[in-house]
């Protein structure tokens, strides 16, 4: 056997997925945990992203008629009590605030004193708050629809957290909508999950499923939810977006009325939507390799590293200018809505300076000597290409085509992780094919193990529970665009219309 190529992370993904992604986090300083459990500290690397990522959907929003607003982080208790499924759904993961101040006790330290009229819970999510406050800015069907969204923090008490994908406090984005129709309510959920869509596939490259959750699988509250669900590396589901049509269960709790234009007062329909920084671990998840975070190029903390050499004293201002002035040039154009992002990393670390930034991922790392200046030259190296994959480029050339070359980046990020779903994706007709699929360690075909099983269910919690409490595996989504197609529940084997995508996930 040859030689194994040493990875800048240990282990790999196929030794250690979990651990694997913990050290990308690490390494590509992404973020790190926080004093308090359950809670992260987002460092620039990985706000960054988010930054990106917020200001895409932004724009994406405003362009629908949506508006950003503000609400309060404390909700009343008795505002979460309102809508009866909703608080069930949510109680069990609330921080409460019970008092307002801290005291010096008799025996040192701090204690809460200042006991609450009434207890405070912790933004789990804000339906309710916001209710409250379309129920005063409603009152006409000339006030709608209204359509709002803010960018906040929420708190729900995590058990078992993991960095990105399960925190107690993690940021998001979370839209709110009011509706005088049945019909213009479910359009504007649709059409928020298609903005979602986009996002994915267009910016950070990770194909998804569109679909709709099942009755157990629904938002607290709400009447529908549509989802998008990604594919990671070890052929487990991850939820990056989620659409909520909420009928008027909401709007009757909250008392969102208006009067119509025959003058008869009627509840509005309302929806919520929202995607959250739980997206920046799917990213390192569909694209990460054993050599650290892959990123994006339309969503990249920036795009391009420049790396000037400089050995001799006497080198410094030659190599130097030659880098800031190919900066500028690179700076002056636009990739993705913005700016082309570089970054002068002038540090003498010899080789480890090119490991730090491709365990980063960023997309374009350039190295500039003496001898590249003498032939008016870069060296360049792709971060979807293998670490020694590099080639001189001539400068002029390089400026005029970074574009294209970050494009080419981002289709093939995109082609490689489609390709990597649809070979893990498949219709399963057999019950002891499904069960062998997701059964751990399937000494017949260990390769399979895992991914997206398409196959058909009766429609029945029952079969749905027994799955999820054998393999733990859940339905995912009923596809939107899936076809009609008789076949016999994969569970139980009564008939069925249609086959739902099965998957263990995040």
């Amino acid at each position: 056997m040859g030689k194994l190529e040493k990875t800048a992370i240990t282990p790999t993904r196929a030794e250690d997925y979990p651990e694997w992604y913990q050290q990308v986090v690490k390494a590509s300083e992404l973020a790190e945990n926080s004093p308090v459990r359950g809670c992260m500290v987002i460092k620039p690397w990985g706000y960054a992203l988010w930054e990106n990522i917020r200001s895409i959907l932004d724009d994406m929003f405003k362009g629908t008629g949506v508006r950003n607003a503000y609400f309060p982080l404390f909700i009343p208790k008795r505002f979460l009590e309102k809508e009866a499924e909703h608080v069930e759904g949510f109680a069990k993961e609330c921080a409460v605030v019970t008092h307002h101040r801290l005291e010096e006790s008799a025996e040192g330290g701090l204690v809460p004193a200042g006991l609450l009229d009434e207890p405070l819970v912790v933004r789990p999510t804000s339906e309710t708050i916001i209710g409250e406050s379309f129920s005063r800015w409603v009152s006409s069907y000339r006030d709608l629809p209204l359509l709002i969204n803010q960018w906040a923090n929420v708190v729900r008490w995590e058990r078992r957290p993991r960095i990105f994908l399960r925190t107690s406090e993690f940021l998001w984005q979370e839209g709110h909508t009011a509706h005088a129709t049945e019909a213009e309510a479910m359009a504007r959920t649709l059409e928020m999950l298609d903005i979602y869509e986009k996002l994915a596939e267009n910016h950070l490259a990770i194909p998804v499923i569109k679909g709709e959750k099942t009755e157990s699988e629904r938002f607290p509250g709400a009447v529908n939810t549509f989802t998008l669900e990604a594919m990671m590396q070890d052929r487990k589901a991850l939820q990056a977006g989620t659409s909520h049509f909420l009928g008027q269960n909401f709007a009757k709790a909250s008392d969102i009325k208006y009067q119509s234009a025959k003058e008869e007062e009627v509840y509005a329909w309302t929806t919520s939507w929202g995607v959250s920084t739980r997206l920046i671990g799917a990213i390192l998840m569909a694209h990460g390799d054993d050599d650290g975070l892959v990123l994006p190029p339309m969503i990249a903390s920036s795009h391009v590293v420049l790396m000037p050499i400089m050995k001799k004293a006497d080198e410094r201002n030659k190599v130097m200018d030659f880098t800031q002035a190919l900066a500028g040039e690179l700076r002056e154009q636009d990739y993705g809505g913005r700016r082309i992002d570089v970054e002068i990393d002038d540090r003498e670390t010899g080789g480890s300076r090119g490991w730090d930034w491709i365990k980063k991922g960023i997309p374009v790392r350039v190295e500039i000597g003496p001898r590249d200046i003498a032939q008016d030259s870069v060296f360049v190296g792709r971060r979807n290409r293998g670490p020694k994959e590099k080639e001189a480029i001539p400068r002029a050339q390089f400026v005029q085509t970074i574009v294209p070359i970050l494009d080419e980046i981002q289709k093939n990020l995109f082609d490689r992780a489609l390709a990597f779903m649809e070979e893990h994706t498949a219709p399963i007709d057999s019950k002891d094919d499904f069960y062998a699929l997701f059964t751990p360690e399937n000494p017949e075909k260990p390769e399979i193990h895992g991914g997206f099983a398409l196959a058909h269910w009766c429609g029945g919690q029952t079969c749905e529970e027994q799955i999820k409490t054998d393999l733990s595996v859940t339905i995912r989504c009923i596809p939107l665009d899936a076809e009609k197609d008789a076949g016999k529940c994969v569970a139980c084997g009564s008939k069925s219309g249609q086959r739902v995508v099965f998957a263990k996930a995040y």
